[in-house]
């Protein structure tokens, strides 16, 4: 598996947009709805901020660390620092922040977030995903089937079966 980070709204200006005007209407069916997906993985306290953050730099970032062997880390801190912790990932001292506790260097990822080789992956990745129709994150791409959005576990394990995996034996 294969993560690649999708700028699901380019149009978001840098300091952001309110989500209100982005989904009009939608705040609290969204915040409810993510909350109780959430719950059923046993996750609670989800930060719903009102602001839509301008991922661009943070996605850039990834890309740097994936080159440095640190994706993983990065990503991570970053998604928490998003949902878990209500950080704004769009700022730049708050993504210096987490790049340097994945290990980065904060001086190497901010100047990364920036440079013109990583947002070119960041366009490419755009043009693949819209030429396979994703409009959607998270997306999940089996060899026969794209499943678009948050879904249950089983749903996902379904379609990777349906797509010739097999399922793991023993103990992970």
């Amino acid at each position: 598996m294969d993560w690649s980070g999708f700028e699901l709204h380019p149009e978001t200006p840098p300091g952001g947009m309110e989500l209100a005007r982005l989904h009009p209407g939608e705040g609290r069916d969204m915040s409810g709805y993510l909350d109780r997906f959430a719950a059923g993985f046993g996750v609670y306290g989800l930060q719903h901020l009102k602001m839509m953050p301008n991922t661009r730099r943070a996605l850039a970032m990834a890309e740097f660390a994936r080159d440095q062997g640190k994706l993983d880390d990065f990503r991570s801190r970053v998604m928490d620092a998003r949902w878990r912790y209500g950080r704004d990932i769009g700022d730049d001292a708050v993504l210096g922040e987490l790049a340097a506790a994945a290990g980065l260097d904060a001086d190497a990822a901010r100047h990364a977030a920036d440079d013109a080789a990583y947002l070119g992956r960041l366009a490419a990745i755009r043009k693949e995903f819209k030429r396979l129709g994703v409009g959607g994150i998270p997306t999940f791409a089996f060899p026969r089937e794209s499943i678009e959005g948050c879904r249950p576990y089983a749903e996902l394990s379904a379609a990777a079966l349906r797509s010739g995996a097999r399922p793991r034996t023993g103990s992970v």
